[in-house]
């Protein structure tokens, strides 16, 4: 058996993927605990109202300006 074969045999043993799925599972749950510490740490912050703002739903939410049902790119 040559070392290419040995090699391919080896990426593609089911005792491999399982040990990669179990580092990916805990490196998701490390990641989404540090997300949730990030989130409690927040200073949440009071703005005032915006004056002279557009009136309703803020015209750039979808990543384009929309004015009166007409859309623009930036």
């Amino acid at each position: 058996m040559s070392s290419q074969e040995k090699r391919s045999q080896e990426k593609s043993s089911p005792e491999r993927s399982a040990t990669v799925a179990a580092r990916i599972a805990e490196a998701a749950k490390r990641a989404n605990a540090e997300a949730e510490a990030r989130r409690a740490n927040e200073i949440a912050v009071k703005l005032p109202p915006e004056l002279g703002g557009p009136k309703g739903p803020e015209p750039t939410r979808y990543g384009d300006w929309e004015r009166k049902g007409l859309i623009s790119d930036f």
